[in-house]
């Protein structure tokens, strides 16, 4: 083997240790811590009225909606999310009561064609007339794990006048 054939063991060597390294890379992206961000709640949301706005930051927020808006347990839920200000590669919602563990009830959503998430959940059977719950909308982005609660009330058709 000549001076060619060497020349193009050490270019396919090269290569190979490019491209090994640049896996590599991509691999530690995957790893890496991401930022956690833990929304508050926004006392004045009211999921009832419309859609509900908790802003993150001054780049970022998200919107929550449930439709229908009377939000009856056991009956499907749309639920809607929307990421203002940033991508997200995956988003869940998970229902409970507050002060009531009611079970594990996560939906995830898939992304829409206008590039907003949306599922169909329900809540789950409660004993109380009246039973404050939470959404917690996660947001995987590629920079952060974002936890935003959202709370809301629901009335048994029996109490309501």
């Amino acid at each position: 083997m000549g001076h060619a054939g060497s020349s193009r063991r050490y270019f396919a060597i090269a290569v190979l240790a490019m491209v090994g390294g640049w896996s590599a890379f991509q691999a530690w992206l995957l790893v890496q811590p991401k930022q956690e961000i833990h929304a508050v709640v926004n006392p004045d949301c009211d999921l009832r009225a419309g859609p509900c706005l908790t802003v993150l930051d001054d780049k970022r927020s998200v919107r929550f909606s449930i439709e229908p808006r009377s939000i009856p347990p056991l009956s499907p839920l749309l639920l809607r999310v929307d990421a203002i200000g940033f991508t997200a590669q995956a988003v869940s919602v998970d229902l409970n009561g507050v002060g009531m563990h009611m079970g594990f009830n996560r939906v995830l959503l898939n992304r829409q064609p206008t590039g907003h998430f949306a599922g169909t959940g329900s809540l789950s059977v409660c004993i109380r007339d009246v039973m404050e719950w939470e959404a917690v909308v996660a947001l995987t982005s590629e920079d952060a794990l974002i936890s935003v609660p959202f709370r809301f009330i629901t009335v048994k058709d029996s109490v309501r006048p």
